[in-house]
């Protein structure tokens, strides 16, 4: 029965990090997305493009690998017992930022594929290095547990 119990948190670990992979790899394609949508005209086909490629991408890929992650997270994190440990404290803050930068880039998605531009370009390109900046604190806390 331990044994079981062993390969399954296995399986669940590689599935939380997958997923992971894969939700991280959306999060770094939409902003993208929204950087070469910015310079289209507003109810042309190019826009009516790119918004169609938004929407597949939040669609197949982003908002069903955010809910696939954050349930081995969870699981895992009740599984090692980690709700009583610091470094998990900061993950999960951390992660929760993610996933509202994650909502805010689907609002902002929709509301540019309805032809407005609520942020500039400039500030669209920097804002895409988020997920970056998180995700390396994130790896640290996992793998260092500084705390």
């Amino acid at each position: 029965m331990q044994e079981t119990l062993g390969m399954l948190y296995f399986w669940m670990k590689a599935g939380h990090i997958i997923f992971m992979v894969f939700w991280l790899a959306g999060l770094f394609m939409l902003p993208r997305q929204l950087v070469y949508m910015h310079g289209t005209v507003a109810g042309s086909d190019e826009e009516s493009l790119w918004a169609g490629r938004m929407r597949q991408l939040r669609n197949i890929i982003l908002t069903p690998s955010l809910i696939v992650t954050w349930i081995f997270g969870l699981t895992l994190s009740i599984t090692i017992g980690a709700w009583d440990q610091g470094w998990f404290h900061a993950k999960l803050l951390l992660v929760l930022i993610l996933t509202g930068y994650h909502g805010y880039l689907v609002v902002l998605s929709k509301k540019m594929s309805r032809g407005e531009r609520p942020m500039e370009e400039k500030r669209l390109r920097l804002f895409g290095e988020v997920p970056a900046l998180l995700l390396a604190l994130i790896v640290v806390l996992v793998i260092v547990k500084p705390f």
